[in-house]
């Protein structure tokens, strides 16, 4: 493809989560602590999901999301339904065997601070395959209920990363060796079931999926690299893993010609709003955005830990970029004029490398916020209208950027 895909994404975006109303999460805590039953859930998911989808069209957001009100966590349920993988807790599993965990992965080291092992602990057991039904199946038919058909393809389905079970554990401990034999023959696997999944959720009219990706903007941490190169267990160095993902992504990503896939490398968005990672992209850059095989970024850039918008001169002519300028994590509103000139540089460094002008580069940019708003149930340090604000502000920067465009 020569030009970069549009509508999706839209000149105004959102990363997929947004707050939760607490009587949501009360109920699936109290459906967990076997208080009520999980039917109990399901009047009022519909009913939160349909606010929240007037949410977004009030403030002229056209990608519509579920709020990923139907998930505890932002990673769904797509692992554990797979064939092969089995979810072995929610909480703290005394005894259990913490030193398969990448202690200087920086979302395990983050949990680890005040757990004895994260949150989740899912691990395969067993050969992988999709299990021919979608865990998105009932986001799906909700979202489909509530927007005319014309509407589908802007729905977006936000999906965890390919490496999310396999980054946080040590090498060779992903998988039992009496399953897979080396890393190529589970990442095999797995993007046969990643594959699989596109295809289906194709074929209920979804065009726009978003990967949530943590791992790959963990490769521009000092502090995880450094602990990389110190683990004598890893047979690849931190560069040769980075480059095996690509390849083993890709093959994940092989989907219909019509389907927008974006990714978002997410630099953690934990209980209080803390995050779990920074480092600039520069190291990643051209690998990330000329090898991977997806169609748009959705970069953080809401702080200085994520460096300046210099790597984004490797942005190739078919690709867009979301810049993720406003946070998601704290109340207080950016200033307009500040974000618009933040835009406005990010097209200048694209448009030099290029060799376009800002106007040309600027027609491969989006704004939004730099993550979601509830990548964990209780969400970020701020209220449902502060959400409403921040996608306000998202709305007008667009409009004045890209006046009259979605």
């Amino acid at each position: 493809m020569t030009t970069a895909k549009r509508n999706p994404p839209f000149r105004a975006e959102h990363c997929g989560s947004l707050l939760r109303p607490d009587e949501l999460v009360q109920k699936r805590y109290d459906v967990a602590a076997g208080k009520v039953y999980a039917l109990e859930l399901v009047p009022l998911e519909d009913k939160s999901i349909a606010d929240v989808v007037k949410l977004q069209k009030d403030c002229g957001i056209h990608v519509i999301s579920s709020g990923e009100y139907t998930r505890h966590m932002f990673w769904g349920t797509f692992f554990e339904e797979l064939n092969g993988m089995k979810e072995l807790q929610l909480g703290v599993l005394k005894g259990y065997d913490a030193s398969m965990f990448r202690d200087y992965a920086p979302d395990v080291k983050s949990f680890m601070e005040s757990k004895e092992i994260p949150n989740a602990v899912t691990v395969c057991v067993g050969k992988i395959s999709h299990p021919g039904h979608s865990s998105y199946q009932r986001e799906v038919d909700i979202m489909k209920k509530l927007l005319p058909e014309n509407e589908w393809k802007n729905i977006k389905i936000t999906m965890i990363s390919p490496s999310w079970y396999h980054f946080r554990y040590r090498a060779g401990r992903s998988y039992p060796k009496d399953v897979y034999a080396n890393d190529d023959e589970y990442f095999e696997d797995v993007a046969k079931a990643y594959q699989a999944e596109l295809k289906y959720l194709h074929s209920q009219g979804i065009r726009n999926i978003q990967i949530d990706d943590p791992n790959l903007a963990y490769f521009c941490s000092k502090a995880m690299l450094d602990g990389w190169a110190i683990d004598q267990g890893n047979d690849k160095t931190a560069d040769e893993m980075f480059d095996a993902y690509v390849k083993f992504y890709n093959k994940c990503f092989e989907r219909p010609a019509d389907m927008h896939l974006g990714i978002h490398l997410c630099r953690g968005n934990y209980v209080g709003s803390r995050h779990f990672s920074e480092g600039a992209y520069d190291i990643i850059a051209k690998k990330l955005f000329q090898d991977l095989n997806v169609d748009t970024y959705y970069l953080e850039y809401d702080t200085p830990r994520a460096g300046g918008f210099e790597p984004l001169a490797h942005l190739p002519k078919n690709k867009n970029v979301v810049l993720g300028v406003i946070t998601s994590k704290f109340p207080k509103l950016e200033d307009k004029d500040e974000m618009i000139a933040r835009v406005n540089q990010a097209g200048d460094f694209i448009a030099q490398g290029s060799g376009q002008s800002r106007e040309e580069a600027l027609q491969r940019v989006c704004v939004s916020p730099q993550c979601g708003f509830a990548s964990h149930a209780e969400g970020n340090a701020l209220g449902y209208e502060d959400m409403r604000k921040k996608l306000q502000l998202v709305r007008s920067i667009a409009d004045h950027v890209w006046p009259g465009q979605p």
